[in-house]
């Protein structure tokens, strides 16, 4: 059982202030509202950041739905964690970073606010001139390319990538650049598969709902399956689907499809396929490091497109009315942002 966290827990405040921030509150499964918190302050190993945009990540999706894990959050909560923000107090005893600072984060919560509070190795420079807009979808990166080189892709391989959302479209992206002898990509959107194909994939399979067999629409092209499964969905259940669509001794790697599975595995079935699973977060700070430093660097190329995808922006006090689009969104939505200056800031 999830247990419940105080109004202290959440640093909310009954009124606002001059000390005071606006921020998100999960209230309960479906339930967002705006609520006044304390402004942190950071100690001496510590920075603040003061947030501009945040995006609304499959994860925020899920414990917004209620069905991501009590171990991982309960309710109420403060979500948010794809950050683009602005440096704007430094601990005593951080050095190299400075107030000013164009920022974006990893591995932080409650990030739907005005600031937060973190330590420097969550957060990552980033050039003066790069987009606000544009900076939350960077956090995906690390994960991303650490899943392209766990599939040890090349020329011989033919690979699959499952879900065309804001993580898919871009781990299609960077796939691309590892030279795949085919690039298969899956989704329900038509204007998904449509940039897909504009960002490298070589077959694309428009699937009626998310139950759908992938192989009854790849196996003409695929017989044999795939050398290498990328899920890029939320629902564990993708797992199963993963599996069918993989090849003999074919590496399945767990971008996605980490939600909660209701159908059951045939582990049976990966057994006789001598198939190998990975998980993509990376296990080593430092490598978390450099692949955030090498997927900047891929944007800053032009090689990774992170603005085309950015579909609607809503600010602080609809986010609930974001989270509904997000949750049950229309057709051409991709990627949902948060803006959270003030009016007299936008």
């Amino acid at each position: 059982m999830a247990t419940k966290m105080t109004m202290a827990d959440l640093h909310l405040v009954d009124r606002a202030g001059k000390d005071t921030q606006r921020v998100a509150v999960l209230d309960a499964p479906y339930k967002m509202s705006v609520r006044n918190a304390l402004i942190p302050v950071p100690a001496d190993d510590e920075v603040r950041v003061k947030i501009k945009w945040v995006g609304i990540c499959g994860s925020d999706l899920e414990a917004y739905r209620g069905t991501r894990a009590p171990e991982f959050i309960s309710t109420p909560a403060r979500l948010g964690h794809e950050v683009s923000g602005v440096l704007d107090m430094v601990g005593s005893k951080v050095v190299g970073l400075k107030p000013g600072d164009k920022v974006t984060c990893r591995y932080v919560w409650g990030a739907y606010a005005e600031y937060i509070v973190c330590k420097p190795f969550n957060v990552k420079v980033l050039p003066p001139d790069f987009p606000e807009l544009e900076i939350s979808p960077i956090e995906v990166l690390p994960g991303i390319l650490h899943a392209a080189e766990l599939g040890k892709i090349d020329q011989t391989r033919n690979v699959l990538i499952m879900g065309q959302g804001v993580s898919g479209l871009v781990m299609t992206q960077v796939v691309r650049l590892f030279s795949p002898k085919a690039l298969a990509v899956t989704d329900l959107s038509p204007a998904k598969l449509a940039l897909a194909r504009k960002y490298g994939a070589t077959h694309t399979y428009l699937l009626p709902d998310k139950d759908a067999r992938t192989m009854d629409f790849a196996g003409r092209d695929f017989p044999e399956g795939f050398d290498v499964v990328i899920p890029c969905l939320l629902e564990g259940d993708g797992v199963v689907d993963a599996i069918d669509c993989a090849a003999m001794c074919a590496r399945v790697v767990l971008y996605g499809c980490i939600g909660v599975c209701h159908k059951p595995i045939d582990f049976f079935k990966a057994h006789r396929k001598r198939l190998e699973f990975y998980m993509t977060e990376p296990r080593r700070d430092i490598d978390m490091r450099r692949f955030f430093q090498e997927g900047i660097q891929l944007v800053e190329d032009g090689l990774v497109n992170t603005s085309e995808m950015i579909t609607h922006t809503f600010p602080l006090e609809r986010i609930q009315e974001a989270f509904q689009l997000r949750n049950d969104p229309p057709e051409g939505a991709i990627h949902v942002v948060i803006d959270c200056r003030r009016p007299q800031e936008a």
